[in-house]
């Protein structure tokens, strides 16, 4: 597997599933990306928010790795960095491998905490008919698996351009399995 790195980093103002890439954003410890709309120390997704405002944002950065949108550009969904909703696209680093808790240090100082799996919804599909069902697969056992990213909080923060470095920081225990978020 290659170095781990970013590859590009998004974000949007308003709420809406792409993302626009930028040259660079900040994280900001417990809150997010500045300036994007799910940032914020509660839930900032809509249907969520609208049923539960009070809830611990889970959700502040959303991760996905480049190696799905090869997989999917192969199989004929035009898709790029920001497309599918991330924040920071990467490379080198099997993100959905990674036990819930691990610290991921992006770049010189920001630092973000993995929470769960990113759950995909329908709207992948108004990209392109058939997107979402794509990201989803199953495994040997038939269990199914989501391969729309992770998300994750901010633990540190500072700004993330493409190219920075990955580092996987040590885990506190063993970890659990990710799950939807």
């Amino acid at each position: 597997m290659s170095e781990p790195r970013v590859v590009a980093v998004s974000r949007n103002a308003r709420h809406a599933l792409g993302k626009e890439p930028v040259l660079w954003i900040r994280l900001v410890p417990g809150f997010g990306v500045e300036g994007d709309a799910h940032a914020g120390a509660t839930v900032q997704h809509r249907s969520r928010k609208a049923k539960f405002p009070d809830l611990e944002n889970l959700r502040q950065v959303h991760l996905l790795h480049e190696e799905l949108h090869d997989e999917l550009r192969a199989r004929g969904f035009p898709v790029s960095p920001g497309a599918m909703g991330e924040n920071v696209t990467t490379r080198g680093v099997d993100l959905l491998a990674l036990p819930c808790g691990t610290r991921l240090r992006l770049g010189s100082e920001a630092e973000v905490e993995l929470t769960g799996l990113r759950n995909p919804c329908r709207q992948l599909d108004g990209l392109r008919e058939g997107l979402m069902e794509a990201v989803l697969g199953r495994d040997a056992d038939g269990a199914l698996v989501r391969k729309s990213g992770v998300m994750a909080i901010v633990t540190a923060g500072g700004e993330v351009r493409a190219r920075d470095p990955i580092e996987i920081l040590a885990l506190d225990g063993p970890g659990l399995p990710l799950q939807p978020v």
